[in-house]
């Protein structure tokens, strides 16, 4: 068996490639289950390694429940055998209720599955598309409070998740977001058709949502963590817009080197625009921990009267990441008008609070 590191008591979250054999990790974190338990029903989608399936399990003595069950296709080699089991591995030795739970694993037959609970509303950032606009603010603080409390856990195991984005949190039907894709392999793989993940030395980097000091020399903690959990918050509270919506990759990079930051989303709580830019800090000791933002976090849920103040575009000063290019306004005649060319109409109701009822007064503030 593999040392425990730490005090008794203090689980630490063991890597299993630090085992010679890493079906001794698979055998050691995750339940062998037998096939005839399992029951595969409909496709739900495509995982990188094989198709992902809804299903039934049900255990000797225990009730029936749904699963997810992913596989992994025929014709692999040892080692792709090997990075699939990875993930049950790690998520086999977490047990917190907002992290995704493994159920167990077939490996005793084929094809190969890793058996996990089932999550009726899917990916976070498609199901918030879906539904524009449904929840209350409480609601997504709700959210927002489970997916800290998730990665909290995290941080206390030593689990740096790398990979914390809105398309990585699972929701089940009572709306609890659980953090999911424990998946290794994907710093290492290449796909060029996707560019969320972008090749830099050693893998692949979700640009958007990573560290600035995880991008430049990959320096990943769970302070970079907090940084993309920030990215999440703005996905939630913009009910899954992109983050930095279409500028490329190194516009990216070059914005949050010159110091600019996500703007409010549209109705966002200036609480919650802070806590954002808070964990956007480019010191990666400044940030907060996730400690603190499940304590602020339950603080406004207790206090909801703090959320009624709503975070203006002006609150961030001469935000290109907001006109993304000094436009000409002489093609338009309203700034509602412009702000429509320019597909911001949300903000709207920003614009005119803050006082910019006219386009020259808008020319002035991007020249500014």
């Amino acid at each position: 068996a593999h040392p425990r590191h730490g005090s008794p008591g203090m689980k630490i979250y063991i890597d299993p490639f630090t085992y010679e054999d890493p079906n001794e990790a698979v055998r050691e974190f995750a339940k062998e289950i037998d096939v005839s338990f399992v029951k595969i029903e409909e496709v739900i989608g495509a995982g990188e390694f094989g198709e992902v399936y809804k299903g039934r399990l049900k255990l000797p003595s225990k009730r029936e429940i749904y699963v997810a069950i992913k596989t992994l296709k025929a014709g692999y080699s040892e080692k792709q055998r090997r990075d699939f089991l990875s993930e049950a591995s790690i998520m086999g030795q977490f047990d917190h209720p907002n992290i995704i739970r493994l159920e167990g694993v077939v490996t005793k037959s084929r094809p190969v599955m890793i058996i996990t609970e089932f999550m009726e509303n899917g990916a976070l950032d498609s199901f918030l598309r879906q539904n524009d606009g449904q929840f209350t603010v409480i609601q997504l603080v709700g959210m927002l409070r489970g997916i800290a409390a998730g990665m909290k856990y995290l941080a206390e195991m030593n689990y740096v998740h790398r990979d914390l984005a809105a398309r990585n949190i699972l929701v089940n039907s009572n709306l609890v977001c659980k953090v999911s894709d424990f998946g290794l392999s994907r710093y290492l793989q290449d796909d060029t058709s996707d560019p969320t993940y972008t090749s830099s030395l050693g893998g692949k980097i979700p640009v958007r949502w990573t560290a600035p000091e995880a991008i430049a020399y990959r320096k990943f903690t769970s302070a970079s963590d907090v940084w993309s959990y920030g990215i999440v918050m703005w996905e939630v509270m913009s009910f899954g817009e992109r983050p930095y919506w279409d500028m490329s990759n190194q516009d990216v990079i070059n914005a949050i080197e010159q110091d600019y930051r996500l703007p409010p989303p549209m109705d966002c709580p200036a609480a919650l625009h802070q806590l954002m830019l808070d964990c956007w800090q480019k010191d990666r000791n400044t940030r907060p921990r996730f400690t603190e933002i499940v304590n602020t976090l339950d603080k406004m849920i207790r206090n909801p009267a703090s959320l009624k103040t709503v975070a203006t575009i002006t609150a961030v000063p001469s935000q290109p990441l907001l006109d993304r290019s000094i436009p000409d306004f002489t093609a338009f005649t309203s700034v509602e008008d412009w702000l429509s060319a320019i597909k911001m109409s949300q903000y709207r109701d920003n614009f005119l609070t803050a006082g910019f009822t006219s386009l020259q007064l808008v020319a002035q503030m991007t020249s500014e």
